[in-house]
């Protein structure tokens, strides 16, 4: 049995190992169901995560005295801001990279590190200039941490239910972006903007259980060759799997992953890789999906309610209770996600989502966008099929490559992600320049509409596969 002998409980005693080793381990810990040491990493890294996007929007709430207090103009407030998105640009391929060669754990321990420790350091910021800096700095380790956890869950997840079990933990995100502004709301009229960094300090108190309590990645364990570690931490979850009860079935490698034992020994995985004949399709139509729905899901995020105010009338607060509801609608579709992806197909979604979106943008171009009633209804709708994608691309994007190019390849994918986000309030100011806002959903409609059809003709179906089939 490749060297290593059943006990009766079905865990394994530490073997000897010899060819096909990386096989039958991955044999072993896709036949696991989620023990609870994978159920507390997912708990622990998920905290980190929702302190992400707490993180990215805690600066929106802290601004307002700011730009006040220090009487900064729009473009010291808005570079502020966009420091913050260029340093997560650099953390995720940064740490991306790194994630490979060092491993998932050392990284996710840095990565945190650094954005708590400059949340302190914003707290003591002197004028816009420190404040730029130390929000860089953030995003390097924001930045850094989204990529390289979601490679991680990923790699403890079995094929069996994996898109229910990364999304759950994926939607703790979306948490944090809400909780932002609950925290916002009620924190920074009475303690000031520095309330919104304090919190932002809890996350370093995750370092101390990822760097002693959580086992490294088995799967890149194995990549890496390192077949006693890797055996060490599928023992432990075996273990724990026996303990409460679980009957573990034989572990059988199946024909694919035998014949794609060879391959998953490869040295690390590189950039020339990444862009080959192989991963090079997939890089591109996931480039396309980050791109297209962060371009027009974050330019509706960030214009709608200036829309609200300015083209409509709305008093600040009901257009900022637009906004707000938005958002919850889209967290609830969000939610449904990550029940049914596993069913439907991450395909067959992510096309369907793209198509229904494309529908309410376009009918706002062909009614003409007359009442603010109407735009957020219509856009609701839009926004929230759009959030089920992005929120679960980093699923998918784990999904379509090997353990040696999952966090790089991620982290290239996040930078689209940036990019997006750029593009789509940009693409608002020079469309509605013109004089109207209508073509704005006009545009955002063919947007949808292009990027569904290039999902429907070159996504791959990852739903039900193991990571080693799907990416050799």
């Amino acid at each position: 049995m490749h060297g290593m002998a059943a006990s009766n409980n079905g865990a394994f005693s530490s073997p000897t190992f010899g060819t096909g080793d990386s096989a039958h381990l991955i044999a072993r810990l896709e036949r696991l169901p989620f023990t609870r040491p994978v159920l507390w990493a997912r708990g622990c890294v998920g905290m980190a995560t929702f302190f992400d996007g707490y993180t990215t929007l805690a600066i929106a709430y802290a601004m307002p005295i700011l730009a006040h207090q220090w009487n900064l103009s729009p473009s010291a407030t808005a570079a502020i801001i966009s420091s913050g998105y260029v340093g997560q640009l650099l953390g995720a391929i940064f740490f991306g990279w790194l994630a490979e060669r060092i491993g998932r754990l050392p990284v996710l321990a840095i990565a945190i590190a650094i954005f708590a420790a400059m949340s302190a350091a914003c707290i003591f910021s002197w004028s816009a200039s420190s404040l730029m800096l130390f929000r860089f700095l953030q995003g390097v380790g924001t930045g850094g941490e989204v990529p390289v956890a979601s490679a991680y869950i990923n790699e403890l997840s079995g094929a069996r239910k994996r898109g229910r079990f990364f999304l759950l933990y994926e939607l703790l995100f979306l948490v944090g972006l809400v909780a932002a502004g609950a925290i916002g709301y009620t924190l920074v009229p009475r303690l000031g903007w520095q309330a919104m960094f304090i919190v932002g300090l809890v996350p370093v108190l995750l370092v101390i259980p990822l760097r002693f309590f959580l086992s490294e990645s088995p799967r890149w364990l194995i990549a890496k060759g390192r077949y006693a570690a890797a055996d060490k931490v599928i023992a432990r979850l075996e273990a724990s799997a026996t303990k409460h009860g679980a009957v573990l079935a034989e572990p059988v490698a199946a024909p694919a992953l035998a014949a794609a034992a060879p391959v998953a020994e490869k040295k690390t995985g590189s950039w020339s890789e990444l862009l080959g004949p192989f991963y090079g399709p997939r890089t591109l139509l996931l480039w396309a999906l980050w791109f297209g729905a962060y371009l027009i899901n974050n330019g509706l995020v960030t214009w709608l309610p200036t829309l609200y105010k300015t083209v409509f009338g709305l008093p600040i607060d009901q257009a900022i209770g637009y906004g707000f509801a938005m958002t919850g609608v889209a967290l609830v579709a969000s939610f449904i996600c990550a029940l049914t992806i596993d069913k439907v197909g991450r395909r067959r979604w992510y096309t369907g989502a793209f198509l229904v979106a494309a529908v309410p943008l376009a009918a706002l171009y062909v009614l003409g966008a007359t009442s603010a009633l109407m735009v957020f209804a219509l856009a609701t709708i839009a926004y929230s099929a759009l959030q089920t994608i992005t929120y679960s691309l980093y699923l998918y994007s784990g999904e379509l490559y090997p353990t040696r190019l999952r966090s790089l390849g991620a982290g290239l994918g996040s930078a689209w992600l940036r990019a997006g986000s750029v593009a789509g309030p940009w693409a608002i100011g020079l469309i509605a320049s013109g004089g109207s806002i209508v073509p704005v959903f006009l545009a955002f409609a063919v947007v949808a509409a292009l990027t569904g059809i290039i999902c429907w003709r070159w996504a791959p179906e990852t739903a039900g596969k193991t990571l080693e089939e799907l990416s050799p």
